[in-house]
This record gives structure tokens, C-alpha cells and sequence, in this order.
């Protein structure tokens, strides 16, 4: 190998670089087996928990972000009018979501709203149900803003 790239740098570089392309393998078209294997389209049975399922993760990720990024000692310490927004507000075919709001009270006696979304098959590597929440107010990054109107349909 030593002595390739020797040879190569004594050609120059524009020589080197055609030698190189030359030297490699052509490249092969798929066999059958392989085109389309696997590539089913998304089969959702929207299956999607009601608003009440996802308050104790909203709570506990609430804690561990205010906690860890913020250095907040801020908690969620209940819930109150818990409603569904919408339910797929798009075409069929989106991946399925249920909207739904709430009102916090916070542990500095605050009262803030929430709007999170439960998502089929939204979890950690797809599986299982993921929630995607934003706190009125306390959306420090600017991830939903303005006033966590993208975490709304």
C-alpha cells in the first residue's frame, strides 16, 4: 500500500486521481431480491391514548428540563382542565395525533397552560406513543413559540 501511494504522489495529483478512479470496481445494478424489499408503506391504526395518559410524562419531563437545562427547582404539581383540541386535523394518511391542553399550577403558585400532542408510534425509536408538550411561558428555547403555538394544530 506504501508504495501505491508513493507511486501515486510521484504521478501528481490530477494523474493520481484518474489512477485511482480507474483502479476501482464498476458499479452493479440491484439484483431482484433487493429492489423494493421492505418498503411497505406506514400502517396506522390511530390508536392514540386519551389526554389523561400522557399528564404523569408532561410532569416528569417538565422536571427533568426545568432541573437539568434551566436549573429550576420548578415542578408541575397538578392539572386542571384537560380537553382534546383535535384529533388527525390532517389528511388520513399524516401519522396519527391526538391535541390536547390543560391547565398547570406550578410550584411557584403559578397557573400556565400546556398544549401537547400524543403521537403514534412517536416514542423512543418508534415505538410506542410519544409526547411533544409546551408550557405557556416557559418555552425558554423557543421551540413552540410564539406562546406554544406550534405545539397546537
Amino acid at each position: 500500500m506504501r508504495n501505491l501511494f508513493t507511486s501515486l504522489r510521484a504521478l501528481g495529483p490530477t494523474a493520481a486521481a484518474l489512477a485511482l478512479l480507474v483502479s476501482s470496481h464498476a458499479a452493479q445494478a440491484a439484483n431482484p431480491l433487493e429492489l423494493n424489499f421492505g418498503l411497505f408503506g406506514p400502517k396506522y391504526d390511530g390508536r392514540v391514548a386519551e389526554c389523561e395518559r400522557a399528564l404523569s410524562t408532561i410532569a416528569s419531563q417538565f422536571q427533568e428540563k426545568e432541573g437539568k437545562f434551566w436549573n429550576s427547582a420548578l415542578v408541575i404539581t397538578g392539572f386542571g382542565r384537560i380537553h382534546e383540541t383535535a384529533f388527525r386535523p390532517w389528511q388520513s394518511d399524516n401519522i396519527p395525533r391526538r391535541y390536547c391542553s390543560a391547565d398547570v399550577m406550578l410550584s411557584d403558585g403559578k397557573m400556565r397552560s400546556v398544549h401537547y400532542s400524543i403521537i403514534e408510534d412517536g416514542g423512543f425509536a418508534g415505538f410506542g406513543q410519544g409526547v411533544e408538550w409546551c408550557v405557556t411561558g416557559l418555552d425558554r428555547n423557543w421551540a413552540y413559540s410564539p406562546a406554544c403555538r406550534a405545539a397546537r394544530p
